[in-house]
């Protein structure tokens, strides 16, 4: 087999990226429809331009409800002493949830490319409904924000590929997770 060039690998990088816009207007539309609760959605993705089908809706239920059940009954089993590595994390909402429910852990991570990363970061730099909840749990002195990257008591942000996982480890560990 011969090895991808580097313009079917960016076409590739581009479909995976195009997921994260994907999932975040159906969330938004399950959301307006009722599905579920989840006010932050709104400052990350555009309103749907057409219905979505019922099991779209449904298939995004499913998986939601599941994900924070379980993050729900780890963060209990843990009494919240514990950190949380989302790979992949596009422009989910937990962090803002579980802050609202105070169950968060000692850190939440996000990791993805570092294009969905600064696009999740202008969201929250630009819209104080985002970053006002994340200041709130904030306790350290300063606040490291830049283009790519995010880190506060709490909660981190790291643009990175997670195909390098040398690179990913190391500004995990930049950010206070513990590999044990």
């Amino acid at each position: 087999m011969s090895r991808a060039t580097g313009q079917d690998s960016d076409t590739a990088d581009e479909a995976v990226r195009g997921t994260c816009d994907d999932a975040s207007v159906c969330k938004r539309f399950a959301v307006s429809v009722g599905y579920w609760k989840d006010p932050y959605i709104q400052y990350f993705a555009r309103q749907a331009k057409e219905r979505k089908a019922p099991e779209i809706n449904r298939g995004y239920y499913a998986r939601v409800q599941g994900v924070n059940h379980l993050l729900n009954a780890f963060l209990k089993k843990t009494e919240c002493k514990c950190q949380i590595i989302s790979l992949g994390a596009g422009l989910d909402t937990t962090f803002w949830r579980l802050k609202d429910e105070s169950i968060l852990p000692q850190k939440y991570f996000e990791v993805d490319f570092p294009s969905i990363v600064a696009r999740k970061l202008y969201n929250i730099k630009s819209k104080p409904p985002l970053s006002k909840p994340i200041m709130e749990a904030h306790s350290g002195e300063s606040l490291l924000l830049d283009s790519h990257s995010l880190d506060s008591t709490h909660y981190s942000i790291i643009g990175a590929d997670l195909r390098n996982l040398k690179d990913m480890e190391e500004k995990l560990k930049k950010f206070g997770m513990d590999p044990q």
